[in-house]
């Protein structure tokens, strides 16, 4: 068969028409829904979540979606420390580590400390060229109260250009023992909450493997980390484990819940825990017990053993409220 298509000069050919897109395509305007009553359009697009069309793509959506949950977790911490905080005149503090490009930083400006008018927020970013970034654009967007710092989390603690005491600690996807250095963090500036997500978590994993052979010898419940997909998985979930125990012996009520739902991301356990100086003798006991039991007091001692002098005994169960 002949292709007409073909035989015509290009000259003459009709142009193609032009692509459009699908519906129920990637890309999106969002729904009134999906944003949050009185968030800056111009901020997402800055953010690039909006695209220059306005549209969010999938993976826009769901970090947004993870945003907002967490903002509705932190909120009524926010609320409580703007009023009864360290300092209610200037507002409350808070301290993001681990900032990235500070998304979570600049949409809790954008929708809580903007309309509040006072209070600060402090994104901590060890890589330099997103720490400027974060700089020009709250310059940009007129977010007067937040400064971004190129320090590591360990390192923030004894940095003069952070308050002597910080409401709020927030990390958000801290990799590895960098969570740990956050709850430090918390711990020598006496927060009043702190709001973690933990991220990857090698270290305890990489202890259970070194000993693997021993306690297989040893206990049955070694079974429970003997495939190397459970010792990655129990290793991060005995992690999350000893922080909640040692924030409870440190005087916090610790609630655990999900973030989002493990579709949008499989990092998803949240970690609040709020001060209330009751420090919980059982949950220091608890905690030595499992460094004990799982031969992890030679590499982990240092970091999550709790003096038990001066804590008082409590009838309640490490895993209680406070």
């Amino acid at each position: 068969m002949q292709n007409h298509a073909m035989n015509t000069p290009r000259s003459q050919r009709k142009p193609h028409a032009p692509a459009t897109k699908r519906r129920g395509s990637a890309d999106a305007a969002p729904d009134a829904s999906e944003l949050r009553p009185g968030q800056s359009i111009a901020l997402l697009h800055e953010l690039h979540i909006l695209t220059r069309e306005g549209r969010l793509n999938q993976d826009a959506r769901r970090k947004l979606k993870q945003v907002y949950h967490l903002f509705h977790f932190i909120e009524p911490v926010l609320q409580d420390c703007a009023e009864h905080g360290y300092d209610p005149v200037h507002g409350p503090t808070l301290a993001d580590h681990g900032a990235g490009k500070s998304y979570l930083g600049f949409i809790l400006y954008d929708l809580y400390f903007k309309e509040l008018g006072r209070g600060w927020i402090y994104g901590i970013e060890t890589r330099p060229e997103l720490v400027e970034k974060s700089r020009a654009l709250a310059q940009r967007l007129g977010f007067e109260r937040m400064r971004f710092l190129n320090l590591s989390v360990a390192a923030s603690a004894q940095a003069a250009e952070l308050p002597e005491r910080i409401d709020i600690v927030t990390a958000l996807h801290a990799c590895d023992t960098a969570t740990d250095d956050a709850i430090d963090f918390g711990l020598q500036k006496k927060a009043r909450a702190m709001v973690l997500v933990p991220c990857c978590q090698a270290e305890l994993a990489a202890c259970l493997r070194h000993d693997k052979a021993l306690h297989l010898a040893r206990t049955p419940l070694a079974e429970l980390w003997r495939h190397p997909l459970h010792t990655r998985e129990f290793g991060s979930q005995l992690t999350n484990v000893l922080r909640c125990l040692r924030l409870e012996a440190s005087g916090y009520q610790v609630t655990v819940t999900e973030l989002v739902g493990w579709e949008h991301s499989l990092k998803n356990e949240l970690i609040i825990a709020r001060y209330t100086g009751q420090k919980k003798r059982s949950a220091a006991e608890r905690l030595h017990a499992i460094l004990a039991e799982f031969g992890l007091e030679p590499t982990l001692g240092a970091r999550f053993r709790i003096p038990l002098d001066g804590l008082r005994s409590n009838g309640a169960g490490a895993g209680e409220g406070a």
